[in-house]
């Protein structure tokens, strides 16, 4: 039976009506504060964004969710883990900064921010999920505890998964560092010699001393190495790289497996929200923003996290790509604008490995409001 999607077209509104009052209306359509209760501890589980991306969702948009769910007598609070890699987000006290730097604040959303998994290291709950990576999971406490989840996605590209939406929120987001590692430890980063210059960036950004210059050649010591990827985003030369044909598969079904675990037992409490805005390349754990790969298209809403990114993957391709941009191919529509941007990647095995796994179907009804 096909999962609903509820999907409010930009090119469709009414005359006059902001983003905000789409926003509004979706919630209400999709009755979204059906999977609210009375005295719900609500985990708004948004991306706050790395210091320097200006992509991430804007929290004026975030504010008007968390009114509704007040109004559906649900207590709202803001949520995020840390990151793996080194940055504005490695730590709660520097997390917290970084949202309220970017207008996350109370008096802007309306809500509390409460940065789950503990300050420095891990503070987690295994989740017991039994399937082909994984047998238990490590999900930050504040995920687990809470009594129900409105996961607000940003829909856009992601240079080893291809595309970011609610799976990815949910694998990578609402897992701790040392499960974002269980996601991880599959990629190995291989440096080309032939490319790098020897200029230190990797040994600079690493949180885990993994690179070395010997001999004038970044060198990564594997044993140290947690593969968060921060060197291969950030090689300037692009000297560093995982190898895609083994290793992508099976990160992308890591983070769907990750994903179960974060909802398991609140499948019917938790809703999702992805805006389809500002679709650039990268996720908004880069420190920049590159210019959208196709116009902005609309805002979705749903209860099943693998067909709400379905229909986005779908919407995106459906869309002619922005020239000059880093979609370097597959600019007509209905040609895959992931593969286009990133062309090693199998994004689709988030979707496909979620479905055989439960999390959700890629079967969806496409509802415009």
């Amino acid at each position: 039976m096909p999962s609903v999607v509820y999907f409010a077209d930009f090119k469709e509104k009414k005359p006059f009506e902001s983003k905000e009052d789409i926003i509004e209306r979706l919630f209400e359509t999709a009755d979204i504060g059906s999977v609210l209760s009375d005295g719900d501890l609500t985990a708004v589980k948004v991306h706050f964004g790395e210091k320097g991306c200006d992509t991430y969702t804007n929290p004026v948009f975030v504010r008007k969710i968390t009114d509704k769910i007040k109004e559906n007598k649900a207590n709202p609070f803001l949520t995020d883990t840390n990151t793996l890699y080194s940055g504005s987000r490695f730590n709660s006290a520097d997390h917290l900064k970084t949202a309220i730097e970017h207008g996350f604040g109370f008096s802007v959303t309306n809500a509390p921010i409460i940065i789950g998994g503990g300050l420095r290291e891990d503070v987690f709950t295994d989740v017991t999920i039994n399937k082909k990576h994984f047998k238990t999971v490590k999900i930050a406490p504040e995920i687990c505890d809470c009594d129900s989840m409105v996961v607000i996605s940003h829909f856009k590209g992601h240079v080893v998964a291809g595309f970011g939406g609610a799976i990815k929120n949910l694998g990578m987001g609402c897992a701790t560092k040392e499960g974002k590692r269980d996601q991880h430890r599959v990629l190995q980063p291989q440096i080309d010699i032939s490319l790098c210059t020897g200029c230190g960036r990797c040994v600079e950004i690493c949180s885990f001393s993994a690179p070395e210059i010997t001999d004038g050649i970044s060198v990564i010591d594997s044993d140290k190495c947690a593969s968060c990827g921060q060197c291969v985003s950030e090689c300037p030369e692009g000297a560093v790289s995982f190898c895609w044909e083994e290793d992508i598969a099976p990160f992308t079904e890591r983070i769907s497996e990750y994903a179960l675990g974060a909802v398991l037992g609140k499948e019917k409490k938790t809703a999702y929200i992805n805006f389809l805005v500002n679709i650039t390349p990268h996720c908004d754990c880069a420190s920049w923003s590159d210019a959208p790969i196709v116009p902005d298209i609309g805002i979705l809403a749903s209860f099943d996290p693998v067909a709400i990114d379905t229909a986005c993957r779908d919407l995106v391709n459906m869309q002619a790509g922005n020239t000059g941009t880093h979609l370097l191919c597959n600019h007509k529509p209905g040609e895959d604008k992931f593969k286009g941007t990133w062309g090693y990647t199998d994004a689709d095995k988030q979707l496909s490995h979620g479905e055989k796994i439960g999390l959700g179907t890629t079967d969806y009804r496409l509802i415009k409001i």
